[in-house]
């Protein structure tokens, strides 16, 4: 299976590798295409493609260790989670309470917005 957290690194720092690098990264990570695939469609070689992605692989990865964006972006989607859960908990143990239907209701917005924003 290929690494997953790449793809998750090109939304974040897609835009610091070259438009090529980009391009190849994308179709292997994104599209699941071959080496071979898309050296054809690229009209590079097989090592071109694989020499571009190890390239753009490192700057994605070093951007993650400097910046640290995507791993914060995880931790606010398990936080806003956490705040979901304990929402319908509180409307579930409290019935028809008002504060914690608001509540429910404030924290699934939360979680639409963070949708959003990760499409």
């Amino acid at each position: 299976m290929k690494n997953l957290d790449i793809s998750v690194l090109l939304d974040f720092y897609g835009d610091m590798l070259t438009e090529k690098q980009r391009e190849v990264i994308g179709f292997y990570y994104n599209e699941d295409l071959s080496l071979s695939e898309i050296g054809e469609f690229e009209g590079i070689t097989r090592q071109g493609v694989r020499d571009s992605i190890k390239r753009g692989e490192a700057v994605l990865l070093e951007m993650e260790e400097r910046l640290g964006l995507a791993k914060r972006f995880r931790k606010m989607q398990d936080g806003i989670g956490r705040i979901v859960r304990c929402a319908q908990d509180i409307s579930f143990y409290n019935g028809e309470f008002q504060y914690s239907k608001q509540i429910a209701e404030k924290a699934d917005e939360i979680i639409r917005l963070a949708k959003e924003l990760d499409e």
